[in-house]
């Protein structure tokens, strides 16, 4: 009777999201033909039926010196009653002139709510662009009142001139008969010790993001979220060569492996994978105008499930939870949040871990090499950089349900090479990379398989640099970039699919630099670039958005080809830009 209850609780679940149907959903840029503006195909976050109650957290503030930007927040009073859905949403600007791109965050209370880069201007083009996060999982957070702050550092003086602007709001969903209430957390943590909040640094391998927590002594399920952003001498560590070959490649050493490791009491607990992103003054930023790369301006943090420690957690001692990031030098920008569901009936939730094998396996890849130096200095060859693992980690809770067993399976892998071609005339350096995981996590109730979840996430990423020489100085840098972000999500209960998402979303730019014999750019050519974003899921939703840019401006943009009736169509409760979703979690 207990187990046929547990099931029956999450296969309402997914039932009530089937019933509420499909709205249409539109880009976040709504790109136009020949606009210079920046221009995405990215999907906006789907809202259920209703009003919503808006929270506004800080209004066109001006971002023009290294000072956070505080503001404080109360919780809506109109909309007290559950939520069905929560989204943050932001507009911001950049004045026409000199900027570099910028690290932008939002914070409340210790926690992030955003996390992204900004777009840089040129001479004739001030960009404006729009970016939404689906926040519903942090409604435990948003019921009470907080201090928060935006931090956007921009040096703005005689040569760096642009100014950002920035608004920001929270947009709050009532539950409705057309709209669930959310099975949001029940408790959020940061794993920073800003009580405001603020990324935290990692220089090293051995720096740590961590927080020391008493958590409720009835955790069932617990999740973080993870954001690990390259910066600084770290921002193009997937061009990175190992110290031994940095010297002769004319690159940047340490080698180009980067992985998120986290963990529990100082023993391994998960890994997150770091996505290579590129910001918009990256490589060569005329590729980035007006499309910039994949996630750029809104990135999305990687979840790793921890339920398997729920019973340790939950036995009232403090527990310190980190994430580390192998491979960093010098460095990694991080921001961790802690999500916790805990156990309505039940004070005190018992149990351990009875498996680990990620214990041990350190995070070391192996390294190839066919470099060769002619006797008349040309180099040329290729480096490899390879690492597969695979790990179980599994533990069980005894809660009010009974005896719930969670069992996570992953695989992970990192395979990358990169090809030099350098000689008097030629530094051509060409990168091939790809980043995955393979994961299920699956819950038990007794020796009875209730529900399992599968992810796969894979990065592919190639970069293309090719810098020729001419004999009176001057030269070209052509580039060519790649880049990928493909997710499937599959939930499965007794065995059977009730739900499955899969997200490819991919951005290719080329570009080609003039620069003369002072090593000044003088000019660029063959400037295109093209996005392609699609979303499906097995409820009937569809989204499909693609576009071309060339010489920096919007030559084609189509949207809805490929799906029903040629229109974009997704459940309010969907979660189209492959963001995490609660909603797929096993044991709810």
């Amino acid at each position: 009777m207990v187990s046929g209850a547990f099931v029956r609780h999450l296969a309402v679940g997914v039932l009530a999201a089937t019933l509420a149907g499909g709205f249409a959903v539109r880009a976040v840029a709504d790109p136009v033909v020949g606009s210079t503006n920046v221009a995405t195909a990215d999907p906006t976050v789907p809202r259920p039926p209703g009003q919503p109650c808006v929270v506004t957290l800080f209004t066109n503030v001006t971002f023009d010196d290294f000072s956070t930007r505080p503001y404080s927040y109360t919780p809506p009073a109109s909309c007290t009653g559950a939520w069905a859905k929560v989204v943050l949403e932001g507009d911001f600007s950049v004045t026409a002139g000199r900027q570099y791109d910028r690290t932008a965050s939002l914070w409340l209370a210790g926690v992030n709510l955003y996390f992204g880069t900004t777009q840089e201007p040129s001479a004739a083009v001030s960009p404006a662009w729009h970016i939404e996060r689906d926040l519903t999982d942090y409604s435990a957070l948003l019921r009470n009142a907080g201090q928060g702050q935006a931090i956007i550092d921009n040096l703005v003086n005689s040569t760096y001139t642009g100014v950002i602007h920035g608004t920001a709001r929270l947009l709050f969903y009532p539950a409705s008969a057309g709209a669930r209430a959310a099975t949001a957390p029940d408790a959020v943590y940061s794993l920073g010790s800003d009580p405001v909040g603020s990324p935290v640094s990692l220089n090293t391998s051995s720096d740590k993001l961590a927080r020391t927590l008493t958590l409720p002594t009835n955790v069932e399920r617990a999740y973080l979220d993870v954001f690990t952003q390259s910066q600084s001498n770290d921002e193009f560590w997937y061009t990175c060569v190992p110290d031994a070959y940095a010297t002769e490649t004319n690159e940047c050493g340490g080698g180009n492996f980067r992985e998120a490791e986290i963990s529990i009491d100082g023993t391994p607990a998960g890994v997150a994978p770091v996505y290579p992103w590129v910001y918009t003054g990256g490589i060569d930023p005329y590729l980035w105008r007006p499309t910039p790369g994949v996630q750029t301006l809104n990135f999305l943090p990687y979840r790793v499930d921890l339920t398997p420690f729920a019973g340790q957690l939950s036995d009232g001692n403090p527990h310190e939870v980190a994430v580390q990031v192998a491979g960093a030098n010098s460095y990694f920008a991080a921001a961790a949040t802690l999500l916790v569901y805990r156990d309505s009936h039940a004070t005190r939730v018992t149990g351990k871990i009875t498996r680990n094998t990620l214990t041990g396996q350190a995070p070391t890849p192996a390294i190839g090499s066919t470099l060769a130096t002619a006797s008349n200095g040309d180099i040329s060859g290729a480096i490899t950089t390879k690492l597969d693992r695979r790990f179980v980690i599994e533990g069980y809770a005894n809660t009010s349900h009974g005896r719930i067993t969670s069992t996570v399976t992953q695989n992970t892998g990192f395979d990358d090479k990169q090809t030099f071609t350098i000689n008097s005339s030629t530094y051509r350096q060409q990168t091939w990379q790809r980043t995955w995981s393979e994961s299920s996590s699956q819950s038990r109730l007794g020796n009875f398989l209730t529900a399992e979840r599968h992810e796969h996430f894979d990065y592919p990423f190639s970069l293309d640099y090719n810098h020729q020489l001419a004999s009176d100085g001057s030269s070209s840098a052509a580039s060519t970039v790649h880049q990928g972000y493909r997710q499937r999500d599959e939930l499965r209960l007794l065995g059977l699919t009730v739900y499955g998402a899969d997200v490819d979303n991919s951005v290719h730019s080329t570009d080609a630099l003039a620069i003369d014999a002072g090593g000044n750019v003088t000019g660029h050519s063959g400037q295109q670039s093209s996005q392609a974003f699609a979303f499906r899921d097995t409820l009937g939703s569809c989204y499909r958005a693609s576009l071309v840019t060339q010489t920096g401006a919007v030559t084609g943009y189509d949207t809805g080809k490929g799906c029903p009736d040629g229109v974009n169509r997704v459940s309010w409760f969907a979660h189209p830009d492959g963001s995490p979703d609660s909603s797929l979690l096993p044991g709810r």
